[in-house]
């Protein structure tokens, strides 16, 4: 059983390795020759759920919140024979609000018409560009419309909510700007990740890691879940407890609400015209 264990440990780890990074994909195309790690193990005597064809398309613009696509990104592309891509508004690289890099896989005119999991980040003032960006916005709900999973993480659902995708439904998002999920007719909820059918929000930045494994979960099972977790070594351990409102020192919440004010006064006015039809 312990020779098991490890077989499926490292299955697994091959899988995400081979997935986990976007120049793998370029690395691949240039050496054709090159198989990937999970080729070479033997995985007929694994559960049958655990192999699927999931096709992931996560989305960025810039300025967005690096971490809150990294985090979920390192879980989704741990899903054995499932493809993830990142798409952009064009192929070109994207600046990330703390000046990380990425190079999209697709624009998102290449982006199938169909695809099964549609994600996307927040930020912030990335974001409210992004909010008022129509093309954007026009295409996140017309992917959305066919997806079988909608996923956000931080601001990420106020897009989803400009996308019209947040009406009747319940949602979160990062604390400072969980006030604004009303102005899309969504029903706030105070949890870290929120179910509701197809569509799961997570709350603020670090939430990505939970709101990876609960898709990870749902789409295989507990156990392939705890082994993603267990690769990845996630027992977060903070140093201190400020991660919430309620939890921070008085004056260091104040101090961090305050540096929203002006966006969140942006972000209701995008809101609301697009609520107006404006």
């Amino acid at each position: 059983m312990r020779e098991d264990r490890r077989a499926i440990l490292r299955s697994i780890a091959a899988a995400s390795l081979g997935g986990a990074t976007v120049a793998a994909s370029a690395a691949d195309a240039q050496h054709p020759s090159v198989s990937n790690d999970a080729d070479m193990h033997d995985m007929s005597a694994f559960p049958p759920q655990w192999k699927g064809t999931e096709q992931i398309v996560m989305l960025v613009y810039p300025e967005f919140t690096a971490l809150d696509l990294v985090g979920p990104h390192y879980m989704l592309s741990s899903l054995w024979g499932a493809t993830v891509k990142i798409v952009a508004g064009s192929k070109a690289p994207v600046r990330s609000d703390t000046g990380l890099v990425f190079v999209p896989d697709l624009a998102l005119g290449d982006v199938p018409r169909s695809v099964d999991i549609l994600f996307v980040p927040g930020g912030g003032q990335g974001t409210l560009a992004a909010m008022q960006d129509k093309r954007l916005v026009r295409w996140v709900a017309d992917r959305a419309r066919r997806a079988k999973l909608v996923a956000s993480v931080c601001t990420g659902s106020l897009v989803l909510g400009q996308a019209g995708l947040l009406r009747g439904r319940r949602a979160t998002s990062h604390w400072a700007t969980h006030g604004l999920l009303r102005e899309f007719g969504a029903i706030p909820v105070q949890e870290r990740v929120v179910w509701d059918g197809d569509l799961v929000t997570g709350a603020g930045v670090s939430a990505g890691l939970d709101l990876g494994l609960a898709v990870v979960a749902k789409l295989r099972d507990r156990a392939y879940a705890q082994c993603v977790q267990l690769l990845a070594e996630y027992a977060p351990q903070p140093p201190f407890d400020a991660g919430l409102p309620s939890t921070a020192p008085k004056d260091v919440q104040q101090m961090t609400a305050s540096m929203f004010d002006r966006l969140l006064v942006e972000m209701k006015q995008t809101a609301r015209q697009a609520l107006s039809g404006g």
